[in-house]
């Protein structure tokens, strides 16, 4: 092939593959959401669809875990409230008052676990969803909506132990303890009620999935794996 046949092939493939390499290029770099306050220009300098892939992962595996401590304590909950309710037929009637109000209890504590369930769940699941359909959306926008979920989880998860709910825990279970002890005069039950509730309930919050506070330290680090930079662009399909 001559020398000028040979250059107007090369024009002809440059001009065919220019498309490419301007998405190419408009992906190559996505800045951060202001909510995610990055801690250096690192982060926005990485691979947008190796950060998205990292939320992906981290907010997935902080799913399982909530899940895991959601329906673990509802279980074990509802066991304690089948429990207090068991013995009713065989208890003195003057006692039963005090069974009964152990389930009532127990069944408390699985409302807010079912009703409120930590947001890291159904964040998860919804940007599964988003990134199986994803057909072509600007990985931008489907970064920006994974790290408002990132952040969102992380603050849920703090919230999670905030100071408010130790009091709410302690005066649920003093009002438990008052209820037997002024209402019926059984101090010794109401007592073991307070003490049991509020340890219990203590062990609950204590015990809430955090990972996605973690992940959110590493993410405005850009440290998304231990320190390293990818050796080549991974894709979402192709981390999990």
């Amino acid at each position: 092939m001559s020398g000028r046949p040979r250059r107007a092939l090369v024009v002809v493939v440059a001009l065919l593959a220019l498309p490419t390499f301007a998405r190419a290029a408009g992906a190559a770099t996505c800045a951060p959401n202001a909510a995610v306050a990055a801690t250096g220009p690192r982060l926005g300098a990485l691979d947008p669809e190796w950060r998205l892939a990292f939320i992906d992962g981290e907010l997935a595996r902080s799913a399982h875990n909530a899940r895991v401590w959601k329906w673990g304590w509802s279980i074990a909950l509802g066991v304690g409230a089948v429990v207090n309710l068991a013995p009713l037929l065989w208890v003195p009637p003057d006692e039963r008052i005090d069974w009964y109000t152990g389930a009532f209890t127990n069944t408390v504590g699985i409302v807010p676990l079912l009703i409120a369930p930590p947001d890291v769940i159904g964040d998860s699941r919804e940007l599964r969803a988003r990134l199986a359909a994803r057909d072509g959306t600007d990985v931008c926008a489907l970064l920006a909506d994974a790290e408002t979920r990132l952040v969102r989880d992380a603050q849920n998860q703090a919230d999670g132990r905030r100071w408010w709910l130790h009091v709410a825990n302690f005066a649920l279970n003093a009002g438990v303890g008052l209820f037997l002890g002024v209402g019926f005069h059984h101090w010794q039950n109401g007592l073991l009620q307070f003490s049991t509730g509020a340890v219990i309930g203590e062990i609950i919050i204590f015990t809430q999935p955090t990972g996605a506070i973690g992940s959110l330290r590493r993410y405005r680090d850009g440290d998304l794996n231990g320190g390293a930079a990818p050796a080549t662009t991974v894709g979402v399909s192709g981390r999990f």
